[in-house]
């Protein structure tokens, strides 16, 4: 009790003092006069004195004084005074003035002129400006002459504890492993004061908790803050909010205070071991199960989270390790147990295993506490399913001669029905794998036969999968691959294995190899191909030409004689005779032609036919050819040139009964028919340009060129119209340059009391067979011969 009242006498009298100190020495900081001895009464003194003043160029000053101070938030009814400037040139008769510039001149601070004193107008905050510099200087009154250099001091604004503290990084979160160490380092909270930190103890700080005790403690000075109680467990409470207060003055009573919040979070550490929910788990599955399917899962809890509370599961025991398998589901930390291999509920309906689950990550600090893991024991029981046949071999292989006879047993696949019931089976051939239905299988005992005659030099192999069925049910079903191997027999006779032509010189010598040639045997022996070679008995003696047997298979033929000649024989036809080592032994006959050739003297075939041989020495088989392709080509452009001579020859009436070529010209205005006096031009037909000059065709260029006709005198308009056309119908028929030419005029407006009727042929009743085109010929000789096509054109269609 008497240390609490001494704290409380020192938290009432500590301000009261400080006040004193901080007020005192303004009050008493007024300049302090040092006065300076002048010479009294001697006006040769003071003019002695100016003289010395200007000969050293300065004026000594007449006031020294420290600096003044001004207590801040300082307010009162009158303004504070601050501090007084005087001179020892100011004799007392009011001549001095004295002047204040500088910072807050004016405004804040104000001098009276005439004593010196200073005062502060407003009330000051230490925080926003801690101090002033200002200058003062006196002046005469009346000449407002300089009396002394001007002299710069300093106001100080003393600070007063009017800011708290604050935490401007604040609210604070932080964290901390559960299950630490008593002391264990949490975070560091830091507040700032704006009073002044070097005058007082306004901007001490002392920190404390609020809330959040007993769990954390802070040092009063560094505000660290630490564990105050061991092993925090995360999973009992996880989150902690914490108050924490700095207290200016020390600490101590009257001081001002702030507070802020630190939110402190255990973090997880793996503490706690995995525990499976239940002790026994079933499971059932069909023993028809996919391999790799999962069939049941089991689940080890942690409390701890993240990485701390994965865990890895494993079979440890159990009669079924080989045939399952357990592994863990990443995102549910599930350990999902799966078939290795297949089941068989006639063979073993349950197994038993024993599963392990265990922390992946282990913090060694809690290996005391007891192994991090536990165990669980699985029973699985296998229920019965349909299954389908089995057959005894996974594949089969069958081995057949190729002159098998038809419908003989190559072999026999089994199968059988696994399940208890054990039905029937029925076989059958995939007819996908045997299109041409080749093999057959007795559905009862699985025996293959043949069906149709094989080949291996056709194919050797055949592979076919036969289907196994249940009786009982057909969805079971299982298949198998039969591969059936086709075996060589010798029924393939050998034969050349080219079209061999011998070429023999006719300057060749007795005993030269005129040509080699080799044999093929589509059978395939065990021991490989071995091929004699014979002529035939009526070529035995022959004198030309004989055969030898090489080490390698082959056969040379030889010439027995020189001296042959194209002229007595070209061609000469050699019979040989090739027999297999098979059994039974098969032979074929091949002939060999062999030509008589002109040959160079080192042995390079030139010509081999007969009549080159009466050519000229030199000229050899590429030229004779060269001349031939050239004679060929002139002869082609002949003909084109001839053709081509004839086409532009051609008259220019054309001949063919079905072209007939017209020019029409068609007009899209209407006639009014003979009434119709205004529509037709008479100049049209008297067409008085064509009569001066030749008028070529436009629809054709003739060949030849004639002189144009010696026109007609121009005729005045009233000529006669008939007259006028029957002396172009007479120029036209005896011009052999101008075909027969139809100028044909269509009027879409026959007029009315027209006594011709109409002139169109459209609705005409009477058909082109009715018509009669012998007045053509009337004519003259060109629509003469227009007739004649008509009339050939409608006999066509009659015949």
């Amino acid at each position: 009790m008497p240390e609490r009242l001494t704290e409380m006498l020192m938290d009432t009298w500590t301000p009261l003092i400080i006040l004193w100190i901080t007020v005192l020495p303004s009050i008493y900081m007024a300049p302090m006069n040092q006065s300076q001895v002048l010479p009294s009464g001697s006006s040769t003194g003071l003019k002695r004195l100016n003289e010395e003043q200007r000969v050293l160029h300065r004026s000594k000053r007449g006031w020294v004084w420290n600096q003044m101070f001004v207590l801040e938030e300082f307010s009162g009814p009158e303004p504070i005074l601050v501090g007084r400037l005087h001179t020892d040139l100011d004799p007392g008769s009011s001549k001095i003035k004295y002047i204040l510039s500088g910072d807050g001149a004016g405004t804040i601070f104000v001098i009276n002129d005439k004593t010196g004193d200073i005062h502060a107008m407003k009330r000051l905050d230490r925080e926003e400006k801690a101090e002033y510099t200002l200058t003062a200087q006196a002046v005469d009154r009346d000449t407002n002459q300089p009396l002394e250099p001007p002299s710069e001091f300093i106001i100080k604004v003393q600070d007063i504890n009017d800011n708290a503290p604050e935490f401007v990084e604040g609210p604070y979160h932080a964290t901390v492993p559960e299950m630490s160490l008593v002391g264990t380092f949490v975070t560091k909270v830091t507040a700032t004061d704006a009073d002044d930190p070097v005058y007082g103890n306004s901007a001490k700080l002392v920190y404390s908790i609020l809330e959040g005790q007993p769990y954390f403690s802070i040092e009063p000075h560094t505000a660290i803050i630490k564990t105050a109680l061991p092993n925090m467990d995360r999973e009992a409470k996880e989150e902690y909010f914490v108050v924490i207060q700095a207290k200016d003055m020390g600490g101590h009573m009257g001081g001002l205070s702030g507070t802020t919040t630190v939110t402190i979070t255990l973090s997880d550490v793996n503490d706690n071991p995995p525990k499976f929910a239940q002790s026994l788990y079933h499971f059932s599955v069909m023993e028809d199960v996919a391999l790799g399917e999962p069939i049941g899962r089991v689940k080890a809890n942690d409390l701890d989270i993240g990485e701390n509370a994965k865990s890895s599961y494993d079979i440890i025991e159990g009669d079924g390790m080989d045939v399952f398998e357990i592994t863990t589901d990443a995102q549910t930390q599930d350990g999902i147990i799966r078939v290795r291999k297949p089941l068989d509920f006639e063979t073993k309906k349950s197994y038993t295993l024993k599963v392990e689950a265990a922390n992946i990550h282990i913090d060694p600090r809690f290996l005391s506490g007891g192994p991090f893991k536990d165990t669980a024991t699985v029973k699985i029981v296998v229920e019965d399913a349909d299954e389908p046949p089995v057959f005894s071999s996974p594949t089969y292989l069958l081995e057949v001669h190729e002159n098998a006879a038809l419908n003989s047993v190559l072999g026999q696949v089994t199968a059988h029905d696994p399940d208890v019931s054990s039905s029937p089976i029925r076989f059958s051939i995939d007819r996908h794998t045997d299109l041409e239905r080749q093999f057959n299988i007795n559905a009862e005992d699985g025996k293959i036969t043949l069906a149709t005659p094989l080949d291996r030099e056709t194919s050797t192999w055949h592979n076919i999968t036969i289907v196994a069925t249940e009786t009982r049910n057909h969805s079971q079903v299982s298949r198998v691959p039969v591969a059936i191997k086709v075996l060589d027999v010798n029924d393939n006779a050998p034969e050349f294995a080219s079209e061999h032509e011998a070429f023999l010189c006719e300057n060749g010598k007795p005993g030269q190899v005129i040509q080699i040639v080799s044999a093929v045997d589509k059978d395939d022996p065990k021991n490989g191909h071995y091929f004699l070679y014979s002529l035939l008995p009526e070529m035995v003696n022959n004198p030309n030409f004989t055969i030898k047997k090489n080490e390698d298979n082959t056969l040379s033929i030889l010439a027995k004689h020189s001296g042959f000649s194209r002229q007595k024989q070209e061609v000469y036809l050699l019979p040989i005779v090739i027999s297999d080592s098979g059994t039974p032994p098969m032979s074929s006959t091949g002939t060999l032609t062999i030509r008589v050739c002109g040959c160079s003297s080192d042995g390079t075939v030139q010509s081999c036919n007969a009549e080159a041989y009466v050519l000229p020495i030199g000229l050899s088989m590429g030229a004779l050819i060269a001349i031939l392709a050239c004679i060929i080509l002139l002869l082609v452009i002949v003909v084109l040139f001839v053709t081509l001579r004839r086409h532009k020859n051609e008259p220019l009436i054309i001949k063919d009964d079905e072209d007939v070529r017209e020019n029409i010209i068609r007009y899209d205005d209407e006639g009014g028919g003979e009434e119709d006096t205004e529509a037709f031009d008479i100049a049209t037909l008297q067409n008085p340009d064509g009569i001066n000059g030749f008028l070529p065709r436009k629809d054709i260029k003739p060949d030849l060129q004639f002189m144009p006709r010696q026109g007609l005198a121009p005729v005045p308009n009233g000529v006669d119209v008939d007259e006028f056309i029957n002396v172009r119908l007479h120029e036209a028929d005896n011009d052999p340059t101008a075909p027969p030419y139809d100028s044909i005029q269509i009027y879409g407006y026959e007029g009315k009391g027209s006594a011709a009727g109409s002139l169109s042929s459209l609705e005409s009743s009477t058909s082109d067979s009715d018509q009669n085109f012998d007045y053509l010929s009337e004519w003259g000789p060109r629509f003469k011969r227009l007739g004649e096509l008509y009339s050939v054109g409608e006999s066509d269609k009659e015949t």
